[in-house]
């Protein structure tokens, strides 16, 4: 048994919560500086202060985004793909493909593309007489992939190939190799026009199927669907709401249908939420140096990274999660003036909440579970403040400001999301043959919409299937299981993996600063650790009453908050420690040497095998 990944994992606990033994000594002694920023009234109620982006903030949060952006796309994937295929129209659909000479084929090469069901490959002499040699399955979970034909024999001479297939079916490319291994090249062969579109793209043939030229896990949904979306067919894939397929087929139709392609538009939203992020934090606590740490250990967290760069939707619900508590908090910390009829400047803010809570209710359900959280905020907000104007004698004020909120937050979180959310099935009116504007007063797409609601209901409360990297919530919290995405071995020893899960630090820490904002809450009145608090707890909570399978991922907006609740124990260091500068850098520093040493198990570069092995701290549970 390898000792070090225990020894590492060990000194990683023993740093975190030597940490956080720190962090508890800071409260021993009064501090009445700190006391006056962390104690913001005398009663629990709502943060008040809102500090500005200044002009000193500007160079880390582009340099960040800058190295964010050069180092998320880099190695992404193949900008290359077939996209010309050739259609089986129906079952007992073939095509036959004459060699210039009787050869054994060694090898037969082919990517999927939609449809399922099987291909039969047939060798012949004489073109008269065939024998079944291999079974060419495209699978549900086989779409958009290289795969390669298991044959019955290989050395068997060949004149004539004969492929059927036994249902609708698409194949982008197919390339047969003699009995050298070499690739016969499509121009000594004789074939049907009709199947000229497997043999128009042999140069972007590879040697065997990666991540680098196929779609993997969630891909095989995602990207079919946001394929099906551009060419007006019904999806196949229908257990989450359109828009973020939609976002995801803008990259395909930039850059193609190819790795790259249904890749790049998760790496540019990832990209997209760090300035905000920064301004979130900067706007919460006021440092530029603590903005950069919580902006840089967001950025490279092994979840942000491994997600964000994987075409599947969970990274535009986190995005539009952060902007909508982002624009929550400047609401509830808007300066606030009597009369109720000044303060205009409080709008937008709620509106702009609310816009992005639909926007992230069109992509994924999660981002509803974040509107939970929103909800409780404003409420808690809205007591507070009708307690406030009441006693200073402005009843009447109290009760023209509560009934116009009611009536914009009716507007921005209901009316709003509702149309967003209701459109965001065009695609699946188009699919149906309804056309224009006037399809949405449809009742057929209204039907459709509201069946798509029932099925995803349905399917999300029923499903039963397993998986050997399912992990529960309380798995989660502690980095239990990750999710395996990727894993391949080559001669050697060496070995090509990555999974995705948190950066081990970010997850523990995070999880005993969230402990700490429980405290604050408690013990200072500390709105700000409230509110981080009620936006963790709304990703988190609705997890511990879903039997259905989940996996790490899904922890994914919890990350969210997990970093805030670091950058407000950062802050306070930075209030009551005058050596606070060699904790935080130190812990952020910490932060982006183990992204560099986990990189390889989070891109699947590969490497030797006894390297990934000293990745695996928790033997038997991270599967790298």
């Amino acid at each position: 048994m390898n000792i070090f990944p225990i020894l590492f994992l060990i000194a990683a606990i023993v740093l975190v919560f030597a940490f956080f033994a720190s962090y508890i000594r800071l409260f021993a002694k009064s501090n009445p500086i700190a006391d006056v920023f962390e104690k913001e009234t005398a009663a629990l109620s709502y943060p008040r202060r809102r500090f500005p982006m200044e002009k000193t903030d500007i160079l880390p949060m582009v340099i960040i985004t800058l190295a964010y952006a050069v180092i998320a796309f880099w190695g992404l994937g193949d900008k290359k793909a077939p996209e010309s295929f050739c259609r089986f129209a129906e079952k007992g659909r073939y095509t036959v493909i004459e060699l210039p000479e009787e050869t054994p084929i060694s090898r037969v090469m082919y990517y999927s593309g939609l449809y399922t069901g099987n291909y039969f490959l047939q060798f012949s002499l004489d073109g008269e007489n065939y024998t079944d040699e291999s079974t060419m399955e495209q699978k549900y979970s086989d779409i958009f992939k290289w795969h390669e034909a298991k044959l019955n024999n290989i050395s068997k001479p060949v004149k004539f190939i004969r492929i059927i297939s036994d249902n609708c079916l698409e194949m982008g490319e197919l390339c047969l190799y003699d009995w050298t291994g070499r690739p016969i090249p499509p121009s000594a062969m004789k074939y049907d026009a009709g199947c000229a579109p497997l043999f128009d793209e042999q140069d972007k043939v590879p040697n065997e199927e990666t991540y680098m030229n196929s779609a993997y896990f969630d891909e095989i949904y995602h990207v079919r669907t946001a394929d099906e979306h551009i060419r007006g067919i019904r999806p196949y894939e229908n257990t989450h709401p359109p828009l973020g397929k939609l976002i995801i087929s803008v990259g395909i139709r930039i850059f193609g249908l190819n790795p790259f392609g249904w890749r790049f538009m998760g790496v540019l939203f990832g990209i997209l939420m760090l300035p905000p992020f920064y301004i979130f934090i900067k706007n919460l606590f006021g440092s530029t140096a603590i903005s950069a740490c919580g902006t840089l250990i967001f950025a490279f967290d092994f979840m942000h990274f491994v997600q964000t760069r994987i075409a599947t939707i969970d990274t535009y619900g986190v995005i539009f999660i952060i902007l909508m508590y982002f624009f929550m908090y400047r609401y509830i910390t808007a300066p606030r003036y009597d009369p109720f009829m000044k303060k205009r400047q409080e709008v937008l803010p709620l509106f702009m909440s609310g816009l992005c809570f639909g926007l992230g209710a069109a992509s994924k359900w999660t981002a509803i579970y974040g509107g939970a959280g929103l909800a409780v905020i404003w409420i808690l907000f809205r007591i507070a403040r009708g307690r406030e104007l009441v006693l200073s004698g402005h009843k009447k004020e109290h009760r023209k400001e509560l009934a116009a909120n009611i009536f914009q937050c009716f507007a921005f979180f209901i009316v709003i999301p509702g149309i967003i959310y209701y459109a965001s099935y065009y695609p699946y009116g188009k699919a149906e043959g309804l056309s224009g504007f006037s399809m949405y007063f449809d009742k057929d797409y209204a039907k459709i919409v509201l069946d798509n609601q029932i099925s995803m209901f349905k399917y999300h409360s029923g499903v039963t299937a397993s998986h050997p990297y399912s992990s529960r919530w309380y798995q989660w919290i502690v980095d239990g299981r990750p999710i395996l995405y990727f894993l391949r071995s080559y001669p050697d020893n060496i070995k090509s993996a990555f999974a995705a899960f948190l950066n081990p630090l970010v997850c523990w820490g995070g999880l005993l600063a969230i402990f700490a904002m429980a405290w604050k809450t408690v013990r200072f009145r500390d709105e700000k650790a409230m509110f981080i608090l009620l936006g963790y707890f709304a990703q988190l909570v609705p997890w511990m009453f879903i039997t259905r399978i989940t996996f790490e991922y899904h922890y994914f907006p919890c990350l969210i908050f997990l970093v805030l609740a670091l950058c407000h124990v950062f802050n306070s260091f930075r209030l009551r420690d005058t050596g606070w500068k060699k904790k935080v850098y130190g812990a952020t520093a910490a932060c982006l040497l183990l992204f560099i040493a986990f990189y390889p198990v989070l891109t699947g570069v590969p490497v030797p095998r006894s390297y990934t092995d000293l990745l695996a701290w928790i033997p038997g549970a991270w599967p790298f």
